[in-house]
């Protein structure tokens, strides 16, 4: 069912049975290091390539997610999953090892949200009675992609924002009989709309993504008539220190203030202060593995009940970058809650 101008309500109780996580050792430094299922030493992840490493990431932090919802991956129905880098080779070449059709995904950072919304979707629909969401990323496959050779050495600025190396992974099932609706059920999604205020600095993630954010939280918020306090938190998924303070001042001048709710998985990945990572986190695998690895824990243990979660991503490429191209920001939010609260 579709309320207000954008979004859905899922009638059918969409569950997340499970999630997995896998992070690298930038990550395993930060503050959310025990809350990762698994964390790495080595950005190779025992590959030859930092994008084969991504592809690893990915499949343990899936095969996670299955084993722990002690589930035959013959079971699954479909995967959705998207990374950053061209072609989403991450998450193609590993849907190729699990045998499970494949829905590639590119919304840039806010490829996890759009996954779990694709997944909550076809579960609420009927089409799915078990299907996996999926993102990741890598700083070494991002870094010479977007933006500079890593042996180029260059300083960052102090906009910046260091890509997560990792991945998350939610496994999504229709609720039965068997006290299974008593798991953190999706129950909303509010799509977002690209938009774009004409920033062009690469190295400026959070201003170009915020008004993308701005957008989605105001739009969800009048069509649910709901308010911020309705949320135990209201998370953003790689805004970063900078772009967490744009979209706080905004919405206050909005008539909206989320800062007792919200949290940013940018800022919450990385110590700030001392990881050398400038404002924060971001990549797919930010959002990915901090949902993951902290959040869903805590609505499981019902810690929390009720998280509006809004990913956002920057839609650039290298070549429209040389084009000279201004930075589109989308930014995805779904909403998760524990049904007897």
């Amino acid at each position: 069912m579709k309320i207000g101008k954008h979004t859905i309500v899922f009638e059918n109780t969409p569950v997340i049975l499970s999630t997995g996580s896998a992070v690298g050792p930038k990550e395993k430094e930060g503050p959310l290091s025990p809350y990762f299922d698994t964390t790495i030493d080595d950005v190779y992840f025992g590959e030859k390539t930092f994008e084969k490493a991504e592809s690893k990431f990915m499949a343990e932090a899936i095969d996670l997610a299955i084993k722990k919802a002690d589930m035959n991956k013959n079971k699954i129905d479909y995967m959705f999953a998207g990374d950053l880098l061209n072609q989403c080779i991450s998450s193609g070449y590993t849907a190729r090892n699990l045998s499970i059709p494949f829905f590639g995904l590119y919304g840039a950072c806010s490829t996890f949200a759009e996954a779990n919304i694709l997944a909550a979707s076809f579960v609420n629909a009927g089409y799915s009675y078990n299907s996996v969401a999926s993102a990741s990323s890598h700083f070494c496959a991002s870094e010479r992609q977007f933006r500079l050779p890593l042996e180029q050495g260059t300083q960052m600025t102090p906009n910046s924002q260091w890509t997560v190396t990792g991945s998350g992974a939610t496994l999504i099932v229709k609720a039965d009989e068997n006290n299974i609706k008593d798991y953190p059920h999706i129950s909303m999604a509010t799509p977002g709309k690209v938009i774009d205020l004409g920033i062009k600095d690469i190295a400026n993630m959070g201003a170009a993504m915020m008004p993308a954010a701005f957008d989605t939280i105001v739009t969800h918020l009048e069509d649910t008539k709901r308010t911020p306090d309705y949320y135990d938190l209201i998370v953003t998924g790689d805004l970063g220190k900078l772009g967490s303070k744009l979209l706080i001042d905004q919405l206050k001048n909005y008539g909206y203030d989320i800062s007792k709710q919200h949290m940013d998985c940018g800022v919450k990945i990385f110590d700030t202060e001392t990881q050398d990572v400038g404002v924060g986190g971001s990549g797919c695998g930010c959002s990915a593995s901090v949902f993951c690895g902290y959040i869903y824990p805590l609505l499981k243990k019902k810690q929390i009940n009720k998280v509006l979660f809004i990913a956002t991503g920057a839609l650039m490429s290298p070549v429209s970058l040389g084009q000279g191209e201004s930075i589109p920001g989308v930014a995805h939010a779904f909403v998760i809650e524990n049904l007897e609260v």
